[in-house]
């Protein structure tokens, strides 16, 4: 359908489409009027999420930072929430709002329930475009009592995000609480372990007295080891006086009264074999010489005898002191091994007591901060603008609506006088034929249109014909 046929029906139809026209914008008008009047009051608050808490010093990461907006919508909007503001505006003690309950549930149900949900029906959050703000509306057929509930649902919001935040920390304080008791006495009790173990073997600081009992062992072991070369030595000297050479021994070689009396045997030998040359065997003087001689070699012989016993002895003395050394040594090991056992159990035992003592500080930490938490009246929320009763109502919005009417009644004119010419169908124009007949058309009669100055003499001329009533009464006369 082209437009001037659409125009062709309008013009033929324009009663029926000014009715409807009218009787839309009419009726939009009247209810406008007549439907009652709803005030708006709006409370915004702030968040302040990426500051650091005031007891833990966390901070929330950037990028939950959506999720966490949108959970304080859905706590907004919550029954939690709409019950507190039910409590605090004691609606349940409210003689005019008990019969309302009455009135609409027949006495069934919870009156604080009721008044939550009617008071959650009224409710919208909207969240400012990249801040922390919220906006907490309220529409209501009052102003002032819209300001109210606005006013109550943040203060509300705030009270139930605090015990949102406090809650679990009152919950892990009490846990905390009967925690350090047990914890406390699993300290004392390792505690009492490693000091009756340590009064039990006498230990008053073992890490000195084993470094003191180490070093006696390695002196000891620089001992032995000194004790088994003398000892090897004066064997060896020993067992070469055993087997005859005791001439060439250290000792005797070493022995100043032995070589004395061997140089005193040289020269009596001389003297002996000078005297036997002159003199006979039973000289007096061969017979002393020889008596001299034979004193020295027992000298001699008593003063190796007597290197020898002392070499022996000592070797003997050296054998007794390497037993005593290698008995020393190894009972120092024995006692250096048991303070290592010793060491060791204290050590298991001290670890023990570390472990209880650092789990009980660690829990000790934890409660102090769950407990300082759980008395905290601190939020990061605070209410920037507070609601006040609007002095205009925010619906109906009565130019909108005549605005809105004025455009649906306009279509609704068009399609009524459509809609009617569908059901009576004429003829309009030449297209209506050529689309009917479906044949074409070869001409059409059609009435000329006055220009603009003829219609402007027409009128004119109209007005000059018309009679006065002055006239009219002359003429009846």
């Amino acid at each position: 359908m082209r437009l001037s046929q659409i125009l062709a029906i309008l013009a033929a139809r324009r009663w029926i489409a000014l009715w409807v026209f009218f009787l839309t914008v009419l009726v939009t008008t009247l209810l406008s009027f007549l439907l009652p009047k709803t005030y708006t009051s709006s409370v915004t608050v702030v968040i302040n999420a990426k500051g650091a808490d005031p007891v833990t010093g966390q901070m929330l990461p950037a990028a939950l930072m959506p999720g966490y907006m949108a959970t304080q919508f859905d706590i907004i909007a919550s029954r939690n929430v709409a019950l507190k503001v039910v409590d605090k505006l004691q609606i349940a003690q409210n003689p005019t709002a008990k019969a309302k309950f009455e009135e609409a549930t027949n006495g069934e149900g919870d009156i604080r329930d009721y008044y939550a949900d009617q008071f959650l029906q009224g409710l919208e959050v909207k969240p400012s475009r990249e801040s922390s703000v919220i906006e907490i509306s309220y529409r209501g057929p009052d102003p002032q009592f819209s300001a109210a509930l606005a006013n109550a649902f943040a203060e509300a919001y705030i009270q139930t995000s605090l015990e949102l935040k406090t809650n679990p920390a009152k919950q892990a304080s009490v846990f905390f609480d009967t925690q350090i008791k047990a914890l406390r006495t699993e300290v004392e009790k390792a505690q009492a372990k490693l000091s009756d173990y340590q009064n039990a073997h006498g230990i008053t600081s073992s890490e000195g007295r084993l470094d003191v009992e180490m070093a006696r062992l390695a002196e000891l072991s620089s001992q032995l080891v000194v004790a088994q070369a003398q000892t090897y030595d004066s064997n060896s000297r020993r067992n070469q006086l055993k087997r005859g050479g005791a001439t060439d021994s250290p000792e005797i070689l070493s022995n100043s009264l032995i070589q004395g009396l061997k140089s005193q045997l040289v020269q009596a030998e001389a003297k002996l074999s000078e005297v036997s040359q002159r003199l006979g065997v039973n000289h007096p003087q061969y017979q002393s010489a020889k008596q001299d001689v034979d004193n020295l070699r027992h000298s001699i012989q008593v003063e190796i005898g007597k290197t020898s016993s002392s070499v022996g002895q000592t070797a003997q003395v050296s054998q007794m002191r390497e037993g005593e050394i290698k008995a020393a040594l190894e009972a120092q090991k024995q006692r250096v091994l048991k303070l290592k056992n010793e060491q060791d159990a204290v050590a298991v035992l001290l670890r023990e007591v570390d472990s209880a003592q650092r789990i009980y500080d660690s829990a000790l930490l934890r409660f102090g901060q769950t407990n300082l938490e759980s008395q905290s009246g601190q939020t990061e929320i605070s209410v920037l603008n507070p609601a006040t009763p609007p002095l205009k109502h925010s619906s109906p919005k009565i130019l909108i609506n005549i605005v809105l009417s004025l455009f649906l009644g306009g279509l609704l004119a068009v399609g009524c006088a459509i809609a009617t010419e569908m059901l009576d169908r004429r003829v309009r124009s030449a297209d209506d034929l050529s689309q009917l007949l479906a044949v074409p058309v070869l001409a059409a009669l059609v009435t000329p249109k006055p220009t603009f100055k003829e219609w402007l003499n027409k009128l004119l001329n109209a007005k000059k014909a018309k009679p006065t009533r002055g006239a009219l009464g002359m003429q009846l006369r």
